[in-house]
């Protein structure tokens, strides 16, 4: 996002993608590489960096509500969902690291369609 701290960027995304606010990290607990493919049908080999939320509050309505599917996870169980191998390494990584930025009350929020 233009103009934005890669930190408020994040922090962006979890409320357009999932209606959380709360407290972000500024420093990115890791990163991982993965393909996007464009509306061209083309790949572009993409850097994302994962930054720990400590969730206060899930809103009823944010924008992209009707884009995602609403479910929670524990630690484990996230990491065994998300497809990005990378990503299921930073999260088990930042459990044993136990930042409790990353876990509210025990659970992940994730779940896209």
């Amino acid at each position: 996002m233009k103009g934005r701290k890669p930190f408020e960027a994040a922090a962006r995304e979890a409320y357009e993608e999932a209606g959380l606010l709360g407290e972000i990290g500024k420093r990115p607990l890791g990163f991982y590489l993965y393909e996007k493919r464009l509306k061209s049908r083309d790949f572009v080999l993409c850097q994302v960096k994962v930054f720990p939320l400590e969730v206060r509050k899930q809103l009823k309505h944010w924008p992209e509500r009707n884009e995602r599917e609403d479910r929670w996870f524990s630690p484990s169980d996230a990491a065994e969902a998300v497809a990005e191998s990378g990503l299921a390494g930073i999260i088990r990584a930042a459990c044993k690291r136990e930042t409790g930025l990353l876990v509210s009350n025990g659970l992940l929020k994730g779940g896209e369609k």
